[in-house]
């Protein structure tokens, strides 16, 4: 009676297996991870819009970082197993190098400095941070005109002494 028991559950097992064995064998018998983590363009300004494309993510997921918020990653069409998300860069994202992590099929992969924000600028200021001009550019100013004032006069009292001999 106990080999029949024994034998009753090594069939079992065997037809569970046969039963499992095309999935794997059609997935290549690997599971799939994350790999190969892209992030373009590699230096962005804040609020910039980052592009993430990640391999081995064939059923999408999502990636997350200290400068923008979980952006979900989508699978490509037509390019195997990858994923790709657009990301916004933070408006207040500190400039430096930031990491992105990954997870996809209930794995995860970090990218360390995978992308670099850059300080904004004051367009609309031309750069400038302050108003109007300082007591230093008055003062570099006024000497530049008093300086081209007297080169002028010098060289009219230099052509005009030429003229009377």
């Amino acid at each position: 009676m106990r080999k029949s028991r024994a034998l009753a559950s090594i069939g079992a097992a065997v037809a569970a297996l046969g039963l499992a064995a095309p999935a794997a064998v059609a997935d290549g018998g690997r599971v799939p991870s994350p790999s190969n983590i892209v992030a373009l363009p590699s230096v962005i300004a804040r609020g910039g819009q980052l592009t993430i494309t990640v391999d081995g993510c064939p059923n999408g997921g999502h990636a997350a970082s200290n400068a923008f918020p979980r952006t979900d990653l989508t699978p490509v069409h037509g390019a195997g197993d990858a994923a790709k998300g657009t990301a916004t860069v933070n408006d207040d994202a500190r400039p430096g190098s930031y990491d992105i992590t990954v997870h996809c099929s209930g794995r995860s992969l970090t990218r360390p400095a995978a992308f670099t924000v850059i300080g904004g600028v004051r367009g609309g200021l031309g750069g400038s941070s302050t108003d109007g001009a300082t007591p230093t550019d008055m003062a570099i100013g006024g000497g530049l005109v008093a300086a081209a004032a007297a080169a002028g006069g010098v060289f009219w009292m230099r052509r005009r002494a030429e003229k009377q001999f």
